[in-house]
């Protein structure tokens, strides 16, 4: 009782360091709000040659692409979290600090970037959703429990996310510099998520494949779930299990760190 009081309070008060960043928020809307409008005309104009693409209408690909300008910021779609603090007290040794706390690592940092990914989505992706329902076509549904399972989603997509950043921020104890690992990240983030192009329209076998890996988990399920194209609980399954995968493959990593930490005296 007493550690879920903690890191509830841990993801409170990251929430409220997130919510000083009053500039940098308007920055981002102003910023996702033009990018949606970029990525829109494109998508309309893609759609008028090949209008079932990826088995989505026009108004279908218009919903998925302001679904991830609101998601871009919340999931750290191209890191911009937790990871790249984490990568920098390791490299200062400062991490040793963390691991003394009275607090697991991995959960400290969990609870942190849900402070952020809430504050994301509250800050800067609900006004550039909303611009995008209320300028263009869409296919948002009318049904309450689609609303409820894609919040869902977005919630399961959020641990996702965390999971691959916690590995990429955890390669830090064994790189010297974090900059190529944050780099990857930020390109497997755009293709593999389907931020530029839904994965449902990639050529085949490639589609299958990325589909299959667990950035499918941050926008394609979110959005699919929303537009009604999937089955909520197919989709829970797949985002859930990558979850657990992720979560238990950066446990066994910190471990592993950690034991490097202790020979080397840190």
């Amino acid at each position: 009782m007493g550690s879920a009081r903690l890191y509830a309070a841990v993801a409170v008060g990251s929430f409220r360091r997130y919510a000083t960043y009053r500039v940098a928020t308007a920055a981002g809307v102003f910023t996702n709000t033009v990018f949606g409008l970029i990525l829109v005309y494109t998508y309309l104009a893609l759609w008028d040659e090949r209008p079932h693409l990826g088995g989505y209408d026009q108004s279908q690909a218009v919903t998925y692409v302001w679904l991830g300008q609101a998601l871009f910021a919340t999931l750290a779609i191209q890191g911009g979290g937790f990871e790249t603090d984490l990568i920098e007290r390791v490299r200062t040794g400062d991490v040793a600090v963390d691991l003394y706390r009275p607090a697991d690592l991995q959960a400290w940092w969990l609870a942190v970037d849900v402070g952020r990914a809430v504050f994301q989505l509250a800050g800067r992706g609900v006004i550039p959703f909303v611009f995008g329902a209320l300028f263009f076509p869409t296919a948002l549904p009318r049904d309450p429990a689609l609303w409820s399972a894609f919040l869902v989603a977005v919630a399961l997509a959020m641990v996702v996310s965390y999971g691959i950043r916690f590995l990429v921020a955890l390669s830090g104890f064994w790189l010297l510099d974090g900059t190529g690992a944050l780099q990857a990240l930020m390109v497997t983030g755009m293709f593999c998520s389907g931020m530029a192009l839904p994965l449902n329209a990639f050529p085949q076998p490639l589609g299958d494949i990325v589909a299959a890996l667990p950035w499918a988990a941050l926008l394609q399920m979110p959005a699919d779930v929303l537009m009604g194209v999937v089955d909520p609980w197919s989709a829970f399954a797949f985002q859930a299990a990558w979850a657990v995968v992720l979560l238990a493959v950066g446990r066994l990593v910190q471990r592993a760190a950690t034991r490097r930490v202790v020979v080397q005296g840190g």
